[in-house]
């Protein structure tokens, strides 16, 4: 039987045109005006909240299509799924045909997690935390991090991501990578998504990170961002499946080190380039679209498709190496302070991309590939656990699995109350956050986020994901 409270929020968003059922767990909804898209499909448990405008939003995507040919197949989203700034909710997948909508991935393309293990227990760890931490925030905050490169290494970078930048690297390190293991890191390609390369195009690039020649600083390259982005150190504190965790180098009691981090601007760059380019590609003399949101389409721009799909590759491939770079920043301050540690990556995968998947695409915001066999790492807050997880492939659901737990209160609620609230009401108590603006405190504490459980929980119930092994966070970096 439905809450009373759900039951009236389905009444009155019918009243608005948009037809919402709830059934074993999920919500399925569709415009009543447009009874030729597909409806969407959100896997949600109950007790979860779910705000209408995350569902309009989810409704409209599926109602995407350019009227020259194009269409949207199949749209559902993960239970982290909450509104989004652009019009497109967060944990939102969704499949089309003949067209690909920039606006469905954005601005932060290649959004995605990373994740180490360390041969290191906690109270070594924090033996040595202050010195760790004050060396971190030189990296992390204070621009001692040296990432310089050659003209040569950065275009390569954006051509063809991880395997472009190594093989540059490997011929002529700069920067603070002189001191890595290259070996190592080129061991570890394969154990990040697509090996972390895809086509990509320096004529998509900011000019300034492109010069013929000469050496490159970018201020961007190996820093967290804003938002939900963090670098936290975890520990291992339970193995559920034993076999896989063995296989993948995880063990119980382990330290464990993850990265949520994208693009950052040159993300924002090419996301925001597109987002134009779609809407002036509009047919002319054409209404725009009530959901603002523009396909490109095969058949009237086959070349604006083939064109987009490079640039978010572009921004993916600098994602990608983005991550890598603040990993292996951590890793070198891991070895200058405890020793000769090996910190071997788990896995390295994307959210906010477009893929090609069966005849078509598969757009995923806020949302992660979940393949069969393939690692999944979903965060919770700062102050919950995190999830190692193996993807089953399910079809249902787009073979996906969200990218976290989901925001529950916005940051601008939590900037106008969060400091008449206490800690405990936060769920600060406990909680060792690194950050330079204490307001990014209050923006990301534990209670602004759905609780993680259950997030996890309705997965794996519905045949997403597996659990491989729970994290406990220690500490986290937060820009």
């Amino acid at each position: 039987m439905q809450p009373n409270h759900l039951l009236r929020l389905l009444r009155a968003l019918a009243r608005q045109g948009l037809d919402v059922q709830y059934n074993n767990q999920s919500y399925s909804v569709r415009w009543l005006d447009s009874p030729n898209a597909p409806i969407a499909e959100v896997l949600l448990p109950e007790n979860l909240p779910v705000e209408a405008k995350a569902l309009k939003q989810l409704a409209s995507l599926a109602t995407a299509r350019h009227p020259a040919g194009g269409h949207v197949c199949r749209v559902c989203a993960t239970p982290d799924f909450h509104p989004g700034d652009a019009g497109v909710a967060i944990g939102s997948v969704v499949e089309t045909l003949g067209q690909v909508i920039p606006a469905a991935v954005g601005s932060d393309i290649n959004c995605g997690m990373r994740l180490h293990v360390a041969d290191l227990s906690v109270e070594q760890f924090l033996a040595q935390r202050d010195r760790f931490v004050e060396l971190m925030k030189g990296d992390f905050f204070f621009g001692k991090r040296d990432v310089t490169m050659t003209a040569q290494t950065m275009q390569t970078l954006f051509q063809n991501g991880v395997v472009g930048w190594l093989d540059a690297m490997l011929d002529a390190p700069t920067g603070s990578v002189v001191q890595s293991d290259l070996n190592q890191l080129a061991r570890e390609s394969d154990r990040i998504f697509l090996n972390g390369s895809m086509s990509g195009h320096t004529r998509w690039a900011p000019e300034e990170l492109i010069p013929a020649a000469g050496m490159v600083r970018d201020g961007g390259l190996a820093t967290i961002g804003g938002g939900n982005h963090f670098v936290e150190v975890q520990w291992i504190e339970h193995v559920e499946n034993r076999t896989l965790a063995y296989q993948w180098g995880v063990r119980e009691g382990q330290l464990a080190f993850m990265i949520h981090s994208g693009s950052r601007h040159v993300g924002k760059y090419i996301g925001g380039m597109w987002r134009d380019r779609a809407q002036a590609l509009w047919p002319e003399r054409l209404k725009y679209p009530d959901s603002r949101l523009f396909p490109l389409s095969c058949a009237s721009h086959p070349e604006s498709v083939s064109d987009y799909l490079q640039a978010e590759a572009t921004a993916a491939n600098y994602a990608f190496v983005n991550r890598l770079l603040l990993a292996e920043l951590l890793r070198l301050r891991l070895r200058q302070v405890y020793g000769d540690l090996e910190a071997p990556l788990v896995y390295d995968l994307p959210h906010n991309i477009t893929l090609p998947e069966g005849q078509g695409w598969v757009t995923r915001k806020g949302a992660c590939p979940a393949h069969v066999g393939q690692p999944v790492i979903i965060p919770g807050s700062m102050g919950t656990p995190s999830y190692l997880l193996m993807g089953l492939g399910n079809p249902d659901w787009c073979c996906s699995a969200s990218h976290g737990a989901g925001r529950l209160r916005s940051r601008f609620d939590l900037s106008r109350k969060g400091n008449q609230e206490s800690e405990d009401e936060l769920g600060l108590t406990g909680v060792d956050c690194i950050t330079l603006r204490q307001e990014r405190r209050i923006e990301e504490a534990p209670a602004a986020y759905k609780p993680i459980t259950p997030v996890i929980d309705a997965q794996v119930q519905a045949e997403l994901v597996q659990l491989v092994a729970r994290m406990r966070p220690i500490l986290t970096f937060k820009a």
